[in-house]
């Protein structure tokens, strides 16, 4: 998915700053209507930050907010056409499923039969039904959330943001319910933005995501443009794992681009782009297109296919795959992860173990930043 040309959210050079310390700094951002946008990021990026002022609940010191072409500068809260979900789903304790979510039909003062189909449909979307009469403390952590949802979702808004919605979820639970929430947010059609910290949790349920850090954007993307073709390397280490290899552009061969890389030689990448002979670059491989390999005396094959000679340090079997840490030339440490194809035997590789990792030239990518 592309930027829309015409987005319901528009962000607009927005700052903010927390005694002179900017917290959100000049972020442009658009979202799509019926989009399901991700504000990836660690702690302290500017994404919660972000979130809050599309919301209203902090003022930005420059720049605007424009949701369906309507400037929101010094709109309240409630007189916006969103809704927000928080972290601690913040539902009522004393009040039912049900009452919770009708809770803001009530204040509209809709007519009772409206709030009981409305709320009963919501209810309904999350798979909640049965429990609508049960109160928080008699909700499992998955149940309160759906809850929280239903609330946030049954006043109809234009736009959902959810600030770290699953994680107060246990490790199961917050895989099961991702899709879940990506399940649902198809079916109403609102747009959501979500803030995470996960990245699998981005990559799962966006269409788009942005990276934040220091208040910034550094790169935006479906989750596929993002992993597989990374900004820079702060993108490329914090969405999944990278091998970054330090060198400097000799040349090229070809459609390969040639970096040197000092003791590990030189590495082809695959590369359209023009890069200057000795620009200072990183080469950034994911783990996953690396290969093991036993050592040979044979020479590297040609084709644009690197080889290093490494020694394995370690091996952590993860159920699925392995992951290997080697070796090679110069101290160079690298991750390699192997798919566990049979099921018995020993590991094809040990601590010790002299091998050789490989990977083609259109696997990798030159980093500058």
């Amino acid at each position: 998915m592309t930027a829309p040309s015409d987005p319901l959210l528009r962000i607009e050079g927005v700052s903010r700053a927390f005694d002179s310390v900017p917290a959100v700094d000049k972020v442009t951002l658009d979202v799509a209507a019926g989009e399901f946008f991700t504000l990836l990021g660690a702690s302290g990026s500017g994404k919660t930050t972000l979130l809050r002022i599309v919301a209203g609940l902090e003022r930005a010191d420059a720049g605007r907010v424009v949701i369906g072409g309507d400037d929101m500068t010094g709109v309240p809260p409630f007189a916006r056409p969103v809704n927000m979900m928080f972290q601690s789903y913040a539902l009522f304790p004393h009040m039912s499923a049900f009452d919770n979510v009708a809770f803001g039909l009530r204040q509209e003062g809709l007519p009772r039969a409206e709030i009981a189909r409305r709320v009963g449909d919501m209810l309904a979307l999350v798979e909640m039904a049965a429990l609508a009469r049960r109160k928080p403390h008699q909700l499992s952590g998955g149940q309160a959330q759906r809850a929280a949802l239903a609330r946030a979702l049954v006043k109809h808004p234009r736009l959902l943001l959810l600030d770290e919605p699953l994680a107060a979820l246990d490790a199961e639970l917050r895989a099961r319910t991702r899709l879940e929430l990506k399940r649902i947010q198809r079916r109403v059609g609102i747009a959501f933005v979500m803030v995470t910290h996960d990245q699998e949790e981005a990559m799962t349920v966006s269409d788009r995501l942005a990276v934040m850090d220091a208040g910034r954007i550094l790169q935006v993307g479906t989750p596929r443009q993002v992993y597989e073709t990374p900004a820079s390397r702060f993108v490329a280490r914090f969405v999944g794992a990278a091998n970054l290899i330090e060198g400097h552009v000799v040349g090229r061969d070809g459609g390969n681009l040639s970096v040197d890389c000092g003791d590990v030689g030189v590495i082809a990448v695959r590369a359209d782009e023009v890069a200057a002979g000795g620009v200072a670059v990183a080469v950034a491989v994911r783990p996953e297109k690396m290969a093991l390999e036993p050592r040979s005396p044979t020479p590297a094959p040609g084709g644009g296919v690197n080889r290093l000679p490494v020694k394995v340090l370690g091996v952590a079997y993860q159920g699925g795959v392995s992951t290997y840490d080697v070796e090679a030339a110069g101290g160079l440490r690298l991750t390699v992860q192997v798919v566990n194809r049979a099921r018995h035997g020993p590991p094809p590789f040990a601590a010790g173990d002299a091998g050789a990792v490989s990977w083609p030239a259109d696997a990798a990518v030159v980093l500058v930043e």
